[in-house]
């Protein structure tokens, strides 16, 4: 025998139904709005986060929503489909966007910056540690999925709105894009219908990035500059050349009022302090091609002669035969080498410079506690060289050609190391206390006015340790001081010159008075005016003065 249901029951269902899909609708409105509201009115640089960013009508929401509206079938899950990718990825070149504006103050470019992932993981894990940096990014690419996920759906509910429902929402989006449209007409301020300039814009900036390599091959086909080191550098023939990269030292430490009061009187006691060895120092300012990071392009730049400001340059230089600056020296007698401490795996870039000896992070031997993501203070660095590089040589009588990067001045900033007696760093087990000491990266970093009293505070450390070290073993010897970059806006603000000082120390008078007559300022402290070079021209100013006796 069949049962009957009774009406009411089915009646109630009936309206739980009708009830739960008006609701399915609203939720599902909501969302997608939310979601694409944010996604087109977010800012692409930090300094525009605020309510004014909110404050505006993208006129693509509505026109999105009634495609969505005024589909069906096949079409209406394309048209899904469709906005969706459009809408997550002007969320991701967004918040890319904003990444690379306060790294490096510039646009993401797909082209150039997808190979930074690798580089931003390795910072973030060395900083906060790996089980954190494994946890963060989980969470990132796990809301990410779950966002698309959501707006997917939301769209899905909104769409199937019919009767009532789906007239209010025709009539809403429909005001909303008849109403805007006009006032977007007429040029009233907040009314914007520019995603398909922002995505077409980052198009024509990956074209013009390929169109720039291109030229960048033209200039290694030319091969600007020397050829081969036999014959150059007679000027400091039997001296020992120290190149020094300091990390994150620019105009900005010297010249911003907020620094200056630390810096600049500390580079006048490094200049009593040379004048107390017998060595004279000549400055100047020259430009970087990066800021706030990848010290690398900054390296191959002075090192090659040529611009070299994107990852996608730099990887054509390294498979390149332009010869670098160590390579000239190498060709020239002088025993070439690199100390790099920050380098903690392995190091395919060496082959291209050519150094005859490489030391590593692994090879410096330092056995103390790291300062968070920097291996090893400046001082250990300097002092492992001058053990394992210059001793050695020194006493086999050949003159040293020596890159070396400097890297505690580099963020997080803390711990801040402190000078010990040269005569005390041993295996670098004497920095442990101060390894262990100072407040956490999550501490310092919670607080903007911290992070720029221990930006400038590491940059205090490190000139005050080449101060020393030069003049306890700058005897025949030239030293070419440089910072690599300028650090993060949050140290400089917006908009700070890219130009970075420069200074040659030597004991030899006639060659700090060639390159004052060159147009360097006499001393460690550049002149505010003086002449500001590109940083690939600055390597033959270098080779001139190097090579004229």
């Amino acid at each position: 025998m069949r049962h009957r249901m009774p009406e009411n029951i089915y009646e109630i269902r009936l309206l739980a139904d009708a009830f739960s899909r008006r609701w399915r609708v609203v939720v599902g409105t909501v969302a997608f709005s939310l979601i694409a509201f944010a996604a087109l009115t977010l800012p692409d640089h930090p300094d525009a986060i605020g309510l004014a960013a909110i404050m505006r009508l993208p006129l693509e929401w509505p026109l999105m929503a009634l495609a969505l509206l005024l589909t069906r079938g096949r079409l209406r899950r394309i048209l899904g489909m469709l906005a969706s990718v459009v809408i997550f990825a002007i969320l991701f070149l967004k918040i890319a966007d904003i990444g690379t504006q306060a790294a490096f103050q510039r646009p993401f470019n797909p082209y150039l910056d997808i190979k930074m992932i690798g580089d931003g993981w390795n910072l973030m894990s060395g900083t906060l540690g790996s089980l954190f940096a494994v946890l963060a990014a989980s969470a990132a690419i796990a809301g990410l999925l779950l966002l698309m996920m959501l707006f997917l759906r939301s769209m899905q509910w909104m769409a199937r709105a019919h009767g009532a429902s789906r007239a209010v929402l025709l009539v809403v989006f429909g005001l909303l894009t008849i109403i805007g449209g006009l006032l977007f007409t007429l040029g009233r301020p907040g009314i914007e219908l520019n995603m398909t300039g922002y995505l077409s814009g980052r198009l024509s900036l990956v074209v013009r990035s390929i169109e720039d390599i291109r030229m960048f091959e033209a200039e290694l086909a030319r091969g600007d500059g020397p050829k081969s080191g036999t014959g150059l550098f007679q000027a400091i023939a039997g001296k020992d050349v120290v190149l020094i990269f300091v990390e994150s030292y620019g105009r900005s430490a010297i010249e911003d009022p907020r620094y200056a009061p630390v810096t600049q009187p500390r580079l006048q006691s490094v200049d009593a302090e040379l004048a107390g060895a017998g060595l004279q120092a000549a400055s100047a300012w020259v430009t970087s091609p990066t800021v706030g990071g990848l010290s690398w392009l900054a390296h191959g730049t002075l090192l090659s002669g040529l611009w070299v400001d994107s990852q996608a340059r730099y990887d054509r230089l390294m498979l390149s035969v332009q010869p670098s600056l160590n390579r000239l020296f190498g060709e020239a007698g002088w025993k070439t080498a690199a100390v790099m401490p920050a380098i903690t795996m392995d190091w395919p870039d060496a082959a291209y410079y050519g150094y005859d000896h490489v030391l590593p992070a692994a090879g410096l031997g330092y056995r103390g506690k790291p300062f968070n993501w920097v291996t090893m203070p400046d001082q250990y660095t300097l002092s492992a060289f001058e053990r394992l590089v210059r001793g050695p040589d020194r006493l086999a009588g050949r003159a040293v050609m020596a890159e070396v990067a400097l890297i505690s001045s580099h963020a997080p900033w803390t711990p801040v190391a402190r000078l010990v007696d040269w005569q005390d760093v041993g295996d670098g087990t004497a920095f442990n206390a101060q390894a262990s000491g100072g407040e956490p990266p999550s501490v310092v970093w919670s607080d903007p006015e911290r992070v720029r009293r221990q930006y400038i505070a590491t940059i205090d450390y490190s000139l005050q340790t080449l101060g020393s070290y030069m003049a306890r073993f700058g005897e025949n010897t030239v030293f070419v001081v440089l910072g690599d970059h300028q650090p993060a806006s949050i140290v400089t603000g917006p908009n700070a010159s890219r130009a970075v000082p420069l200074h040659v120390i030597s004991g030899d008078a006639e060659l700090i008075a060639a390159f004052r007559a060159e147009g360097f300022s006499p001393g460690m402290l550049p002149a505010t005016a003086g002449t500001e070079w590109p940083m690939n021209a600055m390597r033959q100013v270098l080779i001139d003065r190097f090579s004229r006796t």
